[in-house]
C-alpha cells in the first residue's frame, strides 16, 4: 500500500490579505495552542492590536477571524494564541496546522488595547481570562511600555493549570527577553489564578481585587486608583462587563484611540 498524501489548498494573496507560512506550533493542552507565522516586511502594528487571519473555506473563499497578536511589534515573526473548537468553522481546521502550511494574514491590524488609548499613568494592569492573554503578551515585551509605566502587571485567570499558556516565561519575568529582560525584572508582575484546580491563587479576578491579593508585591496602593492606574481588559464578556461597570463606578473613564482614558477594552471582540 502507498501512503495517501492529502494536498493542502494553495492560498492566493488578495488586496486585503497576504499569504504567510506557519513556522512553529505549540499545543499547550487539548483546548489551547499557539503558533508563529512569517511576517511580511511591510507589516506594521502597535503592540496590543489584532488582525484578521484564516484559511480557505469550503466555498473556496477565505474564512477569517480576528485574532490578537501575541508577539511584540519588534518581533520578526507573528505569534497567535488560540482555543480549539472542534466544530468551529475556522478553529477546527486551524488547530491542525503544521510548520510549512500556508495561512492568510490581514494587511491592516487595528485595536484599542494599545498605550495610545490610555492617559499617562504609573501602573498598567492588564486583566485577562483564557486566550485574552494574547495582546498582553505583546505589550509585556514592548520596551515602550516600560518607559510609559513604572509597574506593568499581567493578570491571567483560567480554569485549569495547563491553561496557563506562557506561564514559565511570565513567572521568570521575561528574563530571557532580548529587549525588556532587564527592565521586567524590576517592573513586571505576573498574577496567574486557576479557578477549578488547586493552585496558589484560586479566586476569580474580582475576588483577588477585593482581598488585595492582586496587589501583593506591587508598589503602590492595594486598590485601583484612577489617578495612577491604567487598565486593559481582554477575555470573557462576563469579566469585561463586570469590571467596566466597576471602573466607571470608581471614577475611571474608558479610553479610545481618539480620546485616551483610564481603562480600555477591545470593542471589536465584545460587540
Amino acid at each position: 500500500m502507498t501512503d495517501v498524501t492529502i494536498e493542502k489548498p494553495v492560498l492566493e494573496p488578495t488586496g486585503a490579505l497576504s499569504v504567510e507560512t506557519v513556522l512553529s506550533v505549540r499545543h499547550w493542552n487539548e483546548h489551547l495552542f499557539s503558533f508563529r507565522i512569517s511576517r511580511p516586511a511591510s507589516f506594521r502594528f502597535r503592540s496590543g492590536e489584532f488582525v484578521m487571519i484564516g484559511l480557505k473555506g469550503d466555498n473556496g473563499k477565505p474564512l477569517l477571524r480576528a485574532y490578537s497578536i501575541a508577539s511584540p511589534s519588534w518581533d520578526e515573526e507573528i505569534e497567535f494564541l488560540s482555543i480549539k473548537v472542534q466544530d468551529g468553522p475556522l478553529t477546527s481546521q486551524l488547530q491542525l496546522i503544521q510548520p510549512g502550511d500556508q495561512i492568510y494574514l490581514g494587511r491592516k491590524p487595528t485595536g484599542t488595547l494599545v498605550t495610545d488609548a490610555l492617559l499617562p499613568g504609573k501602573r498598567l494592569f492588564m486583566l485577562s481570562t483564557g486566550t485574552g492573554l494574547a495582546p498582553f503578551l505583546s505589550l509585556a515585551r514592548d520596551p515602550d511600555v516600560y518607559e510609559f509605566y513604572e509597574q506593568v502587571v499581567a493578570v491571567h485567570s483560567v480554569r485549569r493549570v495547563s491553561d496557563l499558556a506562557f506561564h514559565d516565561e511570565l513567572t521568570a519575568r521575561l528574563a530571557d527577553d532580548p529587549l525588556v529582560g532587564e527592565q521586567a525584572v524590576d517592573q513586571f508582575h505576573y498574577v496567574p489564578t486557576v479557578t477549578r484546580e488547586p493552585f496558589r491563587n484560586s479566586d476569580r479576578i474580582d475576588k483577588l481585587v477585593e482581598s488585595g491579593v492582586l496587589f501583593e508585591g506591587i508598589p503602590g496602593a492595594a486598590r485601583f486608583d484612577p489617578e495612577t492606574d491604567r487598565i486593559m481588559m481582554c477575555g470573557s464578556m462576563e469579566m469585561i462587563k463586570q469590571f467596566a461597570a466597576y471602573f466607571e463606578a470608581n471614577g475611571f473613564t474608558e479610553g479610545s484611540n481618539a480620546a485616551p482614558g483610564q481603562f480600555v477594552i477591545e470593542r471589536a471582540f465584545v460587540g
